[in-house]
């Protein structure tokens, strides 16, 4: 089963701020819950891994993240990830990201993310639908995440460029990130599911 998905971000860092991050693999793959870099391979082949956990059950995902395409100009850059569990479910994903400028605030941008999933096992059951949901869901806390990160990386450059005799005054650190659990997923999922069919009915 496929699964597209094109969105837009506002980020409240500088587009150059925002794309060190993001050509920092490690740090940006440590900004998705449960997801984590295990080893590089070459300078531009990755291997990784994504904890999944519902209720006190847990499964481990491997697999490897390859850069295919990167642009410093446009600031872009292309990837693809694959990884299987144990259990035979399989996923693999086509990424294109760019860090576009916000033309009516230079201390802002825009993360532009188009990206075409395939999954196939156990998870393809769930059907196109909920697997929009949940990816949108993984989505926004993968981007509260990277621009928390992306805040407090930015504080030794604000702070060089302060007044020495001024106290610099730091964001606050993001918060450590937490293993994926699915059981909070499915109930944010219902919890949606009852706002829409109330507000139909109302």
């Amino acid at each position: 089963m496929e699964v597209k998905l094109d969105k837009q971000y506002p980020l409240p860092v500088s587009p150059d701020q925002a794309w060190a991050l993001l050509c920092d693999l490690e740090a940006t793959a440590a900004c998705m819950p449960g997801a984590a870099i295990t080893e590089q391979v070459s300078e531009t082949s990755y291997k990784g891994a994504v904890k999944v956990k519902v209720g006190p059950a847990s499964a481990q995902f491997g697999g490897t993240v390859d850069v295919i395409e990167r642009s410093d100009a446009e600031r872009r850059v292309v990837m693809r990830g694959k990884g299987a569990d144990k259990g035979g479910s399989s996923a693999s994903m086509d990424l294109t990201a760019t860090i576009a400028a916000d033309p009516a605030n230079p201390a802002a941008c825009v993360l532009v993310g188009s990206a075409s999933v395939i999954v196939n096992g156990k998870f393809a059951q769930f059907g196109g639908r909920m697997m929009v949901s949940v990816s949108e869901m993984l989505l926004g806390q993968f981007v509260e995440q990277f621009s928390a990160t992306a805040q407090s990386r930015a504080v030794p450059a604000a702070a060089a460029g302060a007044d020495a005799g001024a106290a610099a005054t730091p964001p606050p650190a993001p918060a450590p990130v937490r293993e994926l659990d699915g059981l909070a997923l499915v109930w944010g999922l219902i919890k949606g599911w009852f706002a829409r069919l109330l507000g139909r009915r109302s």
